[in-house]
């Protein structure tokens, strides 16, 4: 019985899937409005990312009294990082009421809506990575063949990002108070995340409880650790890996009940 109830969802995700040339296709579309008749586009985001990263980056540095050629590239790494995170959570919260006209009017699996959402970021964070390779190269900053690790890591933060975002989605959509609470929820994680303050900062006693236990951090540490040389950690796999798995075993099941009452929560 509970496979079969199930299945409900899981069958909207695949048609989604499947619908992959219409999800990048909307996706770009949203690009290209959101900048029309825009010089540089989304490359807006990039050189605004590129001026927070360099100020931030020189002010904190001497605060922090960390090492400059260390500190802006694990600064430029995480902001990125942390901004299609944040963007995704954000987004993933009303992605069904802003697409409302499109569900009610169209045979649409309704994964499709928020698929769209994910890649038009995954496309934004494509435009603000090119940061990173200037901030090597203004630093002195090798690249290494560990940096390719990073590949596998995004595509498990971004499966990730999916059931986070159709749960989100689908409780956001019901309660309509509950997108300003993640937001206040995203800003607390940001400055319990080591983003703008690098973990060795931490007492040893405290980085275990205050890293260790914190996802966002595992999310972020297997895409910038191997990005700035470093191996993730057995735990930062472990953690992001144990999370796809049961994050979408239980979206799914969630998904799958209350799937047919989103159009009606609308």
């Amino acid at each position: 019985m509970l496979m079969r109830s199930s299945s409900v969802g899981l069958n909207d995700i695949i048609a989604g899937i499947k619908h992959f040339s219409l999800i990048m296709m909307l996706g770009w579309q949203d690009i290209r409005q959101r900048y029309r008749r825009s010089v540089l586009g989304p490359f807006w985001l990039t050189l605004s990312m590129g001026i927070m990263i360099g100020t931030i980056g020189v002010v904190f540095s001497q605060i922090l009294s960390s090492p400059i050629d260390e500190f802006i590239p694990f600064l430029s790494a995480g902001l990125i990082l942390w901004g299609m995170i944040s963007s995704v959570v954000t987004e993933a919260c009303t992605s069904f009421i802003y697409s409302e006209g499109v569900i009610k009017q169209l045979p649409l699996p309704l994964s499709v809506h928020m698929f769209r959402m994910i890649w038009r970021n995954v496309i934004i964070f494509g435009h603000n990575i090119v940061i990173l390779p200037l901030v090597f190269l203004v630093v002195g900053k090798p690249f290494s063949l560990i940096s390719l690790l990073s590949i596998p890591g995004f595509l498990l933060t971004v499966i990730n990002l999916g059931w986070i975002s159709f749960l989100l989605g689908i409780i956001c959509t019901r309660y309509r108070d509950f997108p300003q609470i993640i937001g206040s929820l995203l800003q607390i994680i940001f400055y319990l995340t080591p983003i703008i303050w690098m973990p060795d900062l931490l007492p040893k006693r405290a980085g275990l409880y205050l890293l260790d236990s914190n996802p966002a951090f595992h999310l972020l540490e297997i895409v910038r650790a191997p990005l700035l040389g470093h191996m993730p950690t057995a735990l930062n796999w472990g953690v992001t890996f144990f999370l796809a798995v049961a994050g979408w075993l239980v979206t799914i099941m969630f998904y799958s009940r209350y799937k047919h009452r989103i159009a009606y929560w609308l």
